[in-house]
């Protein structure tokens, strides 16, 4: 039976959700991280993903000017750097070089990869959608790499103010494939 909330206990309790962190090259020249909840495959062909921004972040002028982002879906091992990223401003420092995070060169794009992240996309902007606050950048996956080690787990926001990873507790199969 449902009962009726607010939005704001209804969104909180729609967690887990995975986090993504967005690199993007701003118009200084350095690259600033910004850690997103709002990031979704949006196409198989061509491959795509979109990332949403607040219009008052400076990632947002960055995405802007540039066209060009990496989306990094960090490890549980980087739970610290994605809490970081996402309550500091590149306004004020170079978050990568604060933190101390490993980067490696993006091959496509003006860009880093996070080097202990699961995967990174190298992407370009190939759609905008305005949505309230924030706008949804739709970026065409240019080239994807993932971490050597299979075994390194996704991070995700599991409950308010807690991170972790998802386990499967048990498998699971549809009905209908039996």
């Amino acid at each position: 039976m449902q009962r009726q909330v607010d939005i704001e206990e209804a969104m909180a309790r729609s967690l887990p959700l995975p986090l993504a962190i967005a690199i993007v090259k701003d118009p200084a020249g350095k690259y600033n991280p910004i850690s997103v909840a709002w990031a979704m495959n949006t196409s198989k062909e061509p491959p795509m993903l979109a990332i949403s921004i607040g219009r008052m972040r400076y990632s947002f002028e960055g995405l802007e000017a540039n066209k060009q982002f990496v989306v990094a879906f960090p490890s549980s091992t980087m739970a610290g750097d994605t809490v970081f990223f996402g309550t500091h401003s590149g306004r004020d420092m170079d978050k990568l070089s604060y933190y101390g995070t490993a980067t490696e060169p993006a091959i496509r794009i003006d860009g880093v990869l996070l080097r202990d992240a699961v995967v990174n996309f190298e992407c370009e902007v190939a759609g905008k959608i305005d949505s309230g606050d924030h706008r949804i950048y739709i970026g065409k996956i240019l080239l994807a790499h993932v971490h050597q080690d299979p075994d390194v787990k996704r991070l995700y926001a599991i409950e308010p103010d807690r991170l972790g990873t998802v386990k499967v507790d048990e498998e699971y199969s549809s009905p209908r494939a039996k």
